[in-house]
């Protein structure tokens, strides 16, 4: 039986009537995503049609999801909001704070070893306030909500962008910050900017080396990393019915390096089945009943270009494998035209490492069909020529896969299986072998690839491709490998050519676990004592943010002017510092010591007005904020793409930054610096950001008159006496801007 049967069943009997009335108040067919939202409005019935990518709607939240690094931070905001017990079902997952190094029982170990005061702090709390806790070696929290919690037609949140994946269930899943997923938690609604859409219709069939990844990574390529903030993708089509539920779950898991909100797929076929797989036929029983809400109207499958913002056609029939990268996850690149860039760029050849796992390729199809080819590789006497490393998604697909003997394949080929965690996907991977930065090359079927991200050094060009093309390549040993009509020479000194994947889209003797990781609340939590050392360097109980004292601000300090890419990795980086996601003040000693000055090109480091001298950007922002001074961030484009992190929007507010000025925001990240109590701001005339000089200051001179639609004047005091004016772009409504007042959002709420 399905965790939270009832809430389920209780969302089900809603759909319908919702469904009818937001027909009749919009007098048109909805779109799948549209029958969601409509149907967990906070108010109730829809009264009237909510204009996309302009209203701020509020919603009530079926369920919460939290990742052990973010949870930290989450939990401890909870605290402060005086409830006795969480108001959604919500679960938290112990997955990133385990490294990969030697192997999966060491390697759980380890951590067990180095973490026990973070673990035992969150399975602690999560006992107390009545959250499902899954413990280190269950999971990657995607998966494991993919297995045991997405429902068809629901709304859930999680405290990670990756959240998403839980569109291949047909869920509107969204990733946010903590702070919002403490607002649900408390039994507050839940405030979203009404999305826009983006359909894509697929056609065709999968076919040879194509996978679902590939659509996906077709996709990043056509939207870029930007092109979906702020809207919902919805893939349909003939095309979209022929994928397993995983693979769908593959191919909404990376609309986050698109920045979309959400993605997902109708409910269909594929997903009974895995409903059914999973032990959920109740679940699968009751969407049955109202199949047809769980899909978008005709009119929108036979018309689409009426009802979408953007439509995009993706033929499956002549789809090619693709490797995106180096950097960037939008680099798109079909694998039969590798070669060619290879050479013209000079990336390094050799492929090192492969690497299969993350939450967006760590299912039994992605083992089973990636094991098929090392399965004929050994048949006919080829051996790996790099290292491999494999994640599986959960302790149920890794016993399955064990028991199956699709893990012992992997092994007999050399590989190494690390634990049922993230890994290297998120930075937790010990690398031998890297001193002095070498330049290098690794595949790998994760989700992003920035600079650094998995192993710290910023040479290590790394691809991103579907488990079995990581598989041929970590086979062949080379990243202009195309296995559809490349060949291999074998141990006899034969020619050998690799056959296209087989797998399997379901376990053929079915799910098999021993033990799920699972540990469940206390049914009366409130005797439980959460208890931080005060002397602790890993956890920190959290004060309120200062409120804002309700005067124009003047002379905040340019903190740094940041230019280029900046993601949530170069503003509060992971790696290392995971180790401090529950200590703020600890954690904010990473702060921006990986973004681009754009006056000297220098990375972390910024010019201390008070004393003339480059200095890490932190040290710079302890020194502003002990002499009384407040700061001011600038960016360029897409400012603070990637993960939902909050520690990058509430390290600059622990540290006196007031204003984050950039070119345009990524969603999650602005929603995040506005829950902290933070001016998140866009140049109106993006050629002002030319005009912010090294040691400027800034004068809001206009900012008591602080308003939703109304621009923000900044006066940029420069240095040599001069003085330029600009106009600032803000989306901030009354409540946003009552959070400003307040502090932070957990200010006012807790007011």
């Amino acid at each position: 039986m399905a965790f939270d049967i009832d809430l389920i069943k209780s969302v089900y009997s809603l759909i319908p009537g919702r469904v009818k009335k937001a027909r009749q108040v919009l007098q048109r067919p909805l779109t799948l995503s549209e029958k969601i939202l409509y149907s967990h409005l906070w108010d109730g019935e829809a009264t009237k049609e909510f204009s996309r990518g302009k209203d701020y709607v509020d919603f009530k939240v079926d369920r919460v999801a939290m990742q052990d690094a973010t949870a930290q931070m989450a939990l401890l905001q909870f605290m402060l909001a005086g409830k006795k017990k969480v108001a959604v079902p919500s679960s938290v997952h112990l997955d990133h704070l385990i490294q990969a190094h030697a192997g999966a029982d060491k390697d759980l170990q380890e951590a067990l070893n180095k973490n026990d005061e973070v673990f035992n702090f969150l399975e602690s709390i999560s006992r107390k306030y009545g959250i499902g806790f899954w413990k280190p070696g269950a999971g990657i929290i995607h998966q494991v909500v993919l297995e045991n919690y997405a429902f068809p037609g629901g709304l859930m949140i999680g405290t990670d962008s990756h959240t998403v994946n839980a569109g291949g269930l047909g869920m509107v899943a969204i990733g946010v910050g903590g702070a919002d997923a403490v607002d649900v938690m408390a039994d507050m609604a839940w405030e979203l900017k009404w999305p826009k859409l983006i359909g894509v219709k697929l056609t065709g069939k999968l076919k040879g080396w194509t996978a679902p990844k590939d659509i996906i990574l077709k996709v990043a390529g056509i939207l870029t990393v930007k092109g979906g903030t702020g809207a919902i993708i919805e893939y349909f089509g003939p095309g979209a019915e022929s994928l397993s539920a995983t693979g769908k779950g593959t191919i909404c898991n990376m609309g986050a390096e698109v920045g979309a909100t959400n993605s997902n797929f109708a409910y269909d076929d594929a997903m009974e089945r895995y409903l059914r797989a999973t032990g959920r036929d109740d679940v699968a029983d009751a969407a049955n009943k109202i199949r047809e809400h769980l899909r978008s109207d005709d009119d929108v499958l036979s018309n689409p270009e009426k009802y979408y913002d953007q439509l995009i056609e993706i033929d499956l029939d002549t789809l090619k494998p693709h490797l995106n990268g180096p950097f960037t996850p939008d680099r798109d690149t079909p694998i039969d035209e590798m070669g060619k860039l290879v050479k013209e760029n000079d990336w390094p050849l050799e492929v090192q490492w492969g690497l299969i796992g993350s939450c967006t390729n760590s299912s039994y199809e992605d083992l089973s069909r990636a094991a098929s080819i090392a399965k004929q590789a050994l048949d006919k006497g080829i051996k790996l020529k790099a290292n491999l490393g494999i994640n599986p998604g959960s302790e149920q697909v890794r016993f399955t896969a064990e028991k199956d003997g699709i893990l012992k394949i992997f092994e007999d080929q050399g590989a190494l299986i690390f634990t049922n965690a993230c890994g290297p996907c998120i930075g937790q991977w010990r690398r031998d072998g890297i001193a002095g930065n070498p330049k290098n090359t690794i595949v790998h079927s994760f989700n992003r690839n920035f600079a650094k991200r998995a192993d710290g050094n910023p040479n290590t060009h790394a691809f991103v491709a579907s488990p079995e093309i990581v598989m041929a390549l970590a086979i062949s040993g080379r990243l202009d490998f195309d296995p559809s009509r490349d060949t291999l020479i074998n141990d006899k000194g034969e020619i050998i050519k690799l056959e296209a994947p087989i797998g399997w889209e379901l376990p053929p003797n079915g799910f098999k676990v021993e033990d799920s990781g699972y540990i469940a609340p206390a049914e009366d939590g409130s005797d439980i004592d959460i208890i931080v050392n005060p002397l602790s360097d890993r956890l920190q109980l959290l004060s309120p943010f200062e409120a804002w004292k309700g005067d124009n601000i003047t002379g905040a300090h340019l903190l740094i002017k940041v230019i280029g890419k900046c993601t949530t990795d170069h503003i509060s980086m992971a790696g290392p510092w995971l180790k401090y996601r529950g200590h703020l003040d600890n954690i904010s000693d990473n702060m921006l010591i990986g973004g681009v000055n754009a006056f000297n090109n220098k990375i972390g480091e910024t010019i201390n007005p008070l004393n003339g001298e480059y200095e890490p950007v932190p040290k710079v922002a302890r020194a502003l904020k002990a002499s009384g001074k407040l700061s001011v961030i600038v960016g360029d484009q897409n400012y603070g793409e990637g993960s939902s992190r909050e520690h990058a929007a509430m390290e600059p507010k622990h540290l006196g930054v007031i204003a984050v000025l950039v070119k345009s925001f990524a969603r999650i990240h602005e929603t995040n610096l506005k829950k902290q109590g933070m001016l998140a701001i866009t140049f109106s005339n993006e050629a002002d950001y030319d005009k912010i000089r090294e040691k400027d200051e800034f004068n809001f001179i206009d900012l008591r008159d602080f308003a939703p639609g109304k621009q923000i004047t900044i006066e940029l005091d420069h240095k040599d006496g001069k003085k330029d004016t600009i106009k600032v772009n803000h989306t901030y409504n009354e409540q946003q801007i009552e959070w400003f007042r307040a502090g932070s959002a957990l200010n006012y709420l807790r007011k």
